[in-house]
């Protein structure tokens, strides 16, 4: 019985549903941990004490059973003790569970242990396994046709990079899908289409990536939260290892309802015991917020901007300074990232031992040539194949770069950019502009725990994990005392998502939010101490100008641990 329900296949299925590729059926396969799954079945409202076997619940990647066989403990527990007379229990509970599952493996695992736990309830091993042919659906996710009637819809979407997913299949989640947008991971279209299949009043509960929260991509799924749903509790799992394998974002988890918009409860900074989970529990769902590990904060969902889920006091201060100065670029500055050449490899190494002209080594700086907030270069160079005007060159104007480039041909012609125009075959991913080098520039490591900004007199080219600013307006000196400060981590953090080890990313993106005044609308007097804090290094100095600069009361100046002084 259970050899037959696993070789069948969902009515709904498309050949495009057979993935060959066992990294696609494998990679995303992140498992979570018990008390965290049963905080989150708490949360949703899926409990024991209630008549469980009158509602429908959907797990839409059940993997091994993590969030499965807690649904199926709690709802046999809730049918036992307050089932029906008389009740059959296949024809009871046969449309309470819907399970999807892709993976062969996962699916084979899950039902063993399905049909024993049921067994362990007190079922006969024919029963068991007719509630697991009901319950267990092989299959693609995103293209199986289920009913959009479900009481709740909780999980842990998978993980997939889109790199990983054939290219027919995913321009046929682009046409389903109006999501996946940009370079979303595969959890985006997952949230889409649960959503979708929620009944008036339903809830879906996820644990996942808060990427999505903030950045560019999750913005056409914000956009559909904030028109169709309720986001109705944020619970920020920092520092709380929530999965049984380590990961490199953190997660959050979030509850949106299938009902009209209203404020959201936000909760961070939790401890991790079964204890903390149950008090946490209990203050989300109060009548009315009393207690500090809550804050209940309207209009999170805003079109498609990005989600601000922090503090009271520190989402008041940014609001002020995004209402009353303009963005950096509109303040005459340049947020660019370094060249990205698709084979470091071949276009970097020492300058002296690449064999080519002269003329086309360009000076690279790398984040380890600024570990310290100064410039110690390691003596790394970066082939040009570009003129000035952005054109490649003739290799036969260049024998040496000739030799070097055609040597490494067959390599060079496997990158994805080269195969897309083969005449360029030579070519770096990004343009590179020999201009920029000679220009002195602000240079910001990708991912740190603080803003590391390194001032380049003019001398270097900087890689694709630098970010640079460069303006004709304001003294880079006086913008790097306020890049520094706590004003701009401020920024950085309410807009990035976090990393592991609580990094932040300190990407164009997130540096493009911070607001400055125009420089002519600064004193000389703030100019001048800007300027020479951020040429002393000194960080304590670069947050008392930066606070002068934007004139900071008592309040704002709490809200970002800063005195003044």
């Amino acid at each position: 019985m259970i050899n037959q329900s696993l070789s069948r296949t969902a009515s709904s299925k498309t050949s495009l549903g057979s993935i060959a590729d066992k990294q696609l059926t494998e990679r995303g396969a992140i498992f979570t941990r018990r008390d965290v799954v049963e905080f989150l079945l708490d949360l949703i409202g899926y409990t024991s004490d209630k008549p469980l076997y009158a509602k429908r619940i959907l797990e839409p990647s059940f993997g091994e059973g993590d969030f499965l066989l807690v649904i199926v403990e709690r709802l046999l527990s809730a049918y036992q003790a307050l089932r029906p007379q008389n009740g059959n229990v296949v024809e009871d509970l046969k449309n309470c569970i819907s399970g999807v599952e892709l993976h062969p493996d996962s699916l084979q695992k899950t039902s063993i242990k399905l049909v024993q736990l049921l067994v362990s309830f007190g079922l006969t091993m024919s029963e068991a396994e007719a509630l697991m042919n009901a319950w267990l659906i092989p299959g693609d996710y995103l293209l199986l046709a289920l009913p959009s009637n479900y009481a709740y819809v909780i999980g842990n979407p998978p993980y997939i990079r889109q790199e990983l997913i054939p290219d027919n299949l995913l321009a046929e989640y682009r046409k389903r899908y109006i999501t996946l947008f940009d370079r979303a991971d595969l959890y985006i279209p997952f949230i889409e289409k649960s959503l979708s299949l929620l009944a008036p009043s339903g809830s879906l509960g996820f644990i996942c990536s808060d990427r999505w929260t903030k950045n560019r991509y999750g913005g056409p799924l914000r956009k559909l939260v904030a028109q169709r749903y309720h986001l109705k509790y944020y619970v920020d799992m920092m520092d709380i290892p929530a999965f049984l394998s380590e990961v490199t974002a953190y997660p959050s988890i979030f509850i949106i309802a299938n009902e009209s918009a209203g404020p959201t409860r936000v909760a961070h900074r939790l401890s991790i015991n079964s204890d903390s989970f149950n008090q946490l529990v209990k203050d989300l769902h109060e009548s009315t917020v009393e207690n500090d590990r809550v804050k209940e904060i309207c209009g999170v969902t805003s079109y498609s901007q990005p989600w601000i889920l922090e503090s009271f006091d520190q989402l008041s201060l940014l609001r002020r300074l995004e209402e009353t100065l303009p963005a950096i670029e509109e303040a005459g500055c340049k947020v660019g990232i370094g060249v990205a050449t698709g084979a470091d490899d071949i276009f970097i190494g020492e300058c002296d031992a690449l064999d080519v002209e002269s003329d086309r080594k360009i000076p690279l700086l790398l984040t380890k040539d600024i570990v310290n907030g100064t410039i110690n270069w390691l003596g790394k160079c970066i082939i040009n194949p570009f003129k000035p005007n952005g054109d490649l060159v003739d290799l036969n104007d260049y024998p040496k770069l000739n030799t070097y480039l055609t040597k490494n041909q067959l390599l060079l012609k496997k990158r994805h950019v080269a195969m897309n125009s083969p005449k360029y075959w030579y070519r770096t991913i990004d343009r590179i502009n020999p201009v920029l080098t000679t220009k002195p520039k602000l240079l910001i490591p990708d991912i740190k725990g603080f803003a590391n900004v390194v001032f380049d007199e003019g001398h270097f080219y900087p890689h694709h994990n630098l970010y640079y600013v460069i303006s004709d307006y304001w003294d880079l000196r006086a913008l790097q005392a306020v890049l520094l400060s706590g004003v701009s981590h401020l920024f950085v953090s309410m807009y990035s998502t976090k990393m592991n080890g609580g990094c932040l990313r300190f990407q164009a993106q997130y540096l493009r939010r911070i607001r400055i005044p125009y420089w002519n609308a600064v004193s000389q007097s703030i100019k001048s101490e800007l300027i020479e804090a951020a040429q002393q290094n000194n960080i304590p100095a670069c947050n008392a100008a930066t606070y002068k600069l934007y004139e900071l009361s008592k309040e704002e100046l709490s809200a970002i641990g800063g005195n003044g002084n």
